[in-house]
């Protein structure tokens, strides 16, 4: 099983999650991963509150985490179903996925999105889909 280092370098690829949004991989566990953002301004709407696609790139990514950093085909968000439940007034976003079902083909994960103070943001569902052909390493 890779360590968390190489998981993280692993995933470093996803340079909209990890270097444009600040995602950050904190657990990585077959179908389980917790991820976290601090945020910043660029994260926040004009309200001052994070952005939904702010909420939804850390979720996503979480997801992605959790299907794939010990799995040896590529599994990708199919559908996602977003209940956002409150305004984070936190400084960090902390996102925490969870496999609910996994099939040949196809998965079942929720993944819920709180702050550091324990308000619950955003609550998904997601549906993946095991594409069966081998994750890619390479750097684009």
């Amino acid at each position: 099983m890779p360590d968390i280092d190489k998981i993280r370098e692993r995933f470093s690829a996803d340079r909209f999650a990890v270097q444009a949004a600040g995602a950050i991989i904190d657990l990585a566990e077959p179908g389980h991963a917790v991820c976290s953002m601090a945020l910043k301004p660029i994260h926040l709407n004009s309200n001052s509150v994070p952005m939904g696609g702010a909420i939804f790139t850390l979720a996503d990514f979480a997801f992605a985490v959790a299907a794939n950093a010990y799995s040896d085909c590529m599994t990708v968000t199919q559908q996602v179903s977003v209940e956002f439940l409150a305004a984070s007034r936190g400084s960090t976003l902390i996102a925490e996925a969870r496999c609910m079902r996994q099939g040949r083909s196809s998965c079942f994960y929720t993944v819920e999105v709180r702050d550091e103070l324990g308000t619950r943001a955003a609550y998904l569902t997601v549906n993946g889909r095991s594409l069966h052909t081998p994750a890619k390493t390479d750097d684009r």
